[in-house]
């Protein structure tokens, strides 16, 4: 569970609320069922009209995983595990690595072992990694335009509001009390415009966009340990290789192999 995203849309909805509160204003006075029509019906419908609706109806799961979590890896363990992965292959030979498949909980790098056992060209084994992690990425890419397209649209429904309401007050001017309805729909469908663009669907869609660059992150650093399990290197080479990839703070912190921790501690 994604803590942050859950605190996050709390802490800033809250706010907005309590500001209200404290002002000495009515929540009330912010539910406005015309303006939520124009922001959210405009919204769901120029996205519907922008986007595929396979993408569409995969966007309530794409949601869910921002709050739920992104990449379970933690990336020093990956380090380790390829790390292990390369020990084993160097002392007992690249087969060997057949009987880890079902600890490897990660599809793609339980794929790029298989490979590796399975005897196929290095150079195509890069190539089928690297392909899948670009269709991966464009796939996140998809997903997280659909809501930055809907983090545009909702402000400028927001105006659209405004300018309906304003028109209603306009042709009722004889009639005053058509005058707080049509100028409360005008401000509350501003506010529904530019609150839900900028609380909900551009923080989501960054998170989104955040989860998947990390994901190819994580990609890369299997597809290079693949390989160089492949290559016959030094389980030692292969840590500081794969190290290049991590901020200098998380350098040094995954745990030493069982080889390298003997060696360490003769």
């Amino acid at each position: 569970m994604n803590i942050g995203t859950i605190l996050g849309l709390l802490v800033g909805i809250g706010c907005i609320l309590a500001s209200v509160v404290v002002e000495g204003g009515a929540l009330i006075a912010l539910v406005n069922l015309p303006g939520a029509l124009i922001v959210f019906g405009g919204t769901i419908g120029a996205t519907l009209v922008n986007f595929p609706l396979a993408l569409i109806q995969a966007l309530p799961k794409m949601v869910i995983r921002t709050i739920t979590g992104g990449p379970h890896h933690q990336v020093e363990e990956l380090v380790s595990q390829l790390v292990s992965l390369a020990d084993k292959a160097r002392r007992q030979g690249l087969l060997s690595l057949e009987e880890e498949e079902q600890n490897i909980t990660d599809p793609f790098l339980k794929k790029g072992i298989m490979l590796v056992v399975d005897g196929v060209d290095p150079v195509e084994i890069r190539h089928i990694l690297e392909t899948d992690t670009q269709l991966m990425a464009e796939r996140h890419a998809h997903g997280y335009g659909v809501l930055e397209a809907m983090g545009g649209y909702a402000p400028t429904m927001g105006v659209l509001g405004a300018v309906l309401g304003l028109i209603n007050v306009l042709s009722h001017l004889e009639e005053s009390s058509h005058l707080g309805k049509g100028i409360a729909t005008a401000f509350v469908a501003t506010m529904y415009g530019v609150g839900v663009a900028n609380l909900v669907f551009l923080p989501l869609a960054g998170k989104l966009k955040a989860h998947s660059q990390e994901e190819v992150l994580l990609r890369k650093i299997m597809t290079e340990g693949i390989l160089a399990i492949q290559a016959g290197d030094n389980p030692h080479i292969i840590r500081e290789k794969l190290e290049a990839y991590l901020s200098p703070s998380l350098r040094g912190r995954a745990e030493p192999t069982p080889a390298r921790a003997v060696a360490e501690g003769a």
